[in-house]
């Protein structure tokens, strides 16, 4: 039955490594409701594509998951919830200094902000199943830090340390919580950079490649069904960058 199937909340589902995790669930038969902020036809056109492809239901959402009201409204017709993908994510190169307030806000709203609100709304939903899984997407950045992208390194970190701090939470209500560090992937993130420097990046990767968003989104669904003694970790996909 349909209200059997498990459910996924996937934020930031339009594109990139959200729109692979979306399409890796929904393969798995998993119930979905997926976010964007700016792209509702495009989400609308892929989760109608997914209910055809998959004969899974596939609820999309517009909304910003940096605002708490809009993050209630989402979860005002999410019944019930198996596995949270926080995915949703933005980037900012420059320099620290020539950055704004209002932008350093933004970042920290939707990297940072939207984990809190998710969470916060979800966890009572997993409670009442007696178990969960909780999936931060981040970066490797979070660890070791980035020149140029210094709010984004400062988000992705306390991600990190927002992953471990909640795994202990709720590690004895039978609820999971992981992160996935995302080394380069090849994504519309990552179009900024010129063709030399996305080369003299590649050079500086082990595998000697860009990682794909299909790679992220096999983790991903591994992860949502870890055994339940693995929790708080940071697991790194980067081809050996770091």
């Amino acid at each position: 039955m349909e209200s059997q199937k498990k459910c996924a909340l996937i934020t930031g589902a339009s594109r990139g490594i959200g729109r692979a995790i979306a399409n890796a669930y929904a393969a798995a038969g998993f119930r979905l409701y997926l976010t964007c902020v700016h792209s509702e036809r495009l989400l609308a056109s892929f989760c109608t594509e997914l209910t055809q492809k998959y004969h899974v239901p596939a609820f999309p959402f517009c909304g910003d998951m940096g605002d708490f009201d809009t993050v209630q409204a989402l979860f005002a017709n999410i019944p019930h919830l198996d596995v949270l993908v926080n995915n949703a994510g933005i980037s900012h190169i420059g320099l620290l200094s020539d950055m704004s307030v209002s932008e350093w806000r933004r970042l920290m709203s939707t990297n940072l902000d939207s984990c809190f609100y998710t969470c916060k709304l979800a966890v009572p939903l997993m409670l009442q199943k007696k178990q969960g899984k909780i999936i931060n997407i981040s970066s490797v950045w979070g660890s070791a830090g980035a020149s140029m992208e210094v709010a984004y390194s400062a988000s992705k970190g306390a991600v990190n340390s927002f992953t471990k701090a909640l795994a202990k939470e709720l590690a004895p209500s039978n609820i999971q919580v992981n992160a996935i560090a995302c080394g380069v992937i090849d994504t519309d993130m990552n179009r900024c950079f010129s063709e030399e420097e996305m080369q003299a990046l590649i050079g500086e990767i082990p595998a000697d490649r860009l990682g794909s968003p299909q790679e992220v989104a096999d983790l991903a669904l591994q992860l949502s069904g870890a055994p339940a003694y693995l929790t708080g970790q940071i697991i790194t996909i980067d081809g050996g960058f770091l």
